[in-house]
């Protein structure tokens, strides 16, 4: 795929979950094949092949969701390979604490509504390779999410025909256990109808890993910041603004075993002090250079984390809709808008 600094590729599927897997893994197959497999990441979690925990996380998942295990066959048969490792990757950060996946958000509510601002940050070499996918699948709430090559939505940022907008920022736990893998859960929350069923669903579960995230739904009009992980799942409305990095800072879990890396401490305090300002935009707090080694938006090929800032989006909730906005710089002009889940030309 030729790669294009200012634009997001588009696509669309629908059908059954094993057909909705089918086509976003023939979107990704050449990013994947080409460049993915052959990786120090790819490498690093195919370590895993046939042991005990890899059965583990295979079994939780096709007990708990089995749609999504059929979702993520379709993948692999799309991507032209096993099923095994496809189901693997998609439990990289279950399984390794640094996997290449970061991210800083800026969350809003006020009297203005509510407001999600996201920097997606991963791979570098997947720069260009992404998408934006609309999907409808068979029986549930269609979505529009951000995707990688080679992996399942719902784990960047997505906005569901129910009305719920969610980003998601990595969290590095070290105390992973048996359970559904996070990406998993991720994908299973966008069938979920608000934030009090996406929460449910998250604490009813057995949780291998977790994410941060900023979640909203149009109905309720609420807007939460969570923390989830193997051993917590904490729930933080938001009122005025907050900013989160990719590791835990919710008071009850923040002293839990987790990996804090240079980058996301820093970004952490950086946006902190960029959003008590006041004056400043989200997208220019996320656009923010001011550190050399470590800026919020992250261009570096020699990032310390690996990872680069591949796309940024710009959620509003108001008057019962969502109004979204994707650019691949937090600076530039958005190459996509949306409102609720149709594209608006």
């Amino acid at each position: 795929m030729q790669k294009d600094p200012r634009m997001l590729a588009t696509l669309s599927v629908s059908g059954t979950p094993f057909e909705v897997g089918q086509g976003l893994g023939l979107f990704g197959k050449a990013a994947v094949n080409d460049y993915l497999v052959k990786t120090p990441a790819w490498a690093c979690v195919m370590q895993w092949r046939n042991t005990e925990r890899a059965s583990e996380l295979q079994g939780l998942t096709r007990e708990f969701f089995p749609e999504i295990w059929e979702e993520i066959e379709g993948l692999a048969q799309g991507l032209g390979l096993p099923a095994d490792d496809v189901f693997l990757w998609n439990c990289r950060g279950d399984l390794w604490a640094m996997a290449p996946d970061g991210c800083t958000t800026v969350m809003s509510a006020g009297s203005q509504g509510l407001r999600i601002t996201h920097n997606e940050d991963g791979d570098p070499g997947l720069a260009g390779r992404c998408a934006v996918a609309s999907v409808q699948p068979q029986g549930q709430p269609a979505f529009a999410s951000f995707v990688y090559p080679g992996s399942i939505p719902g784990h960047t940022f997505a906005v569901t025909q129910s009305g719920l907008a969610v980003t998601v920022n990595n969290i590095r736990w070290l105390d992973a256990r048996l359970g559904v893998p996070r990406m998993v859960l991720m994908r299973a929350l966008l069938a979920t109808d608000g934030v009090a069923r996406a929460v449910q669903l998250l604490r009813e579960t057995p949780r291998a890993g977790g994410f941060h995230l900023a979640i909203a739904d149009s109905g309720s009009q609420r807007l939460a910041s969570v923390e989830f992980g193997p051993h917590v799942c904490s729930v933080v409305d938001v009122q005025g603004v907050q900013v989160h990095a990719n590791h835990a800072i919710h008071p009850k879990a923040r002293n839990l075993p987790q990996v804090i890396t240079g980058s996301s401490g820093f970004r952490q305090i950086r946006a902190e002090q960029l959003a008590a300002q006041g004056h400043l935009e989200p997208r220019a707090v996320l656009a923010d250079t001011g550190s050399e080694r470590y800026p919020i938006y992250r261009c570096d090929p020699a990032d310390p984390d690996n990872e680069n800032t591949l796309g940024n989006v710009d959620i509003r909730i108001r008057d019962g809709a969502i109004e979204w906005e994707v650019r691949v710089h937090p600076g530039q002009e958005a190459c996509l808008r949306f409102r609720n889940t149709a594209p608006v030309l």
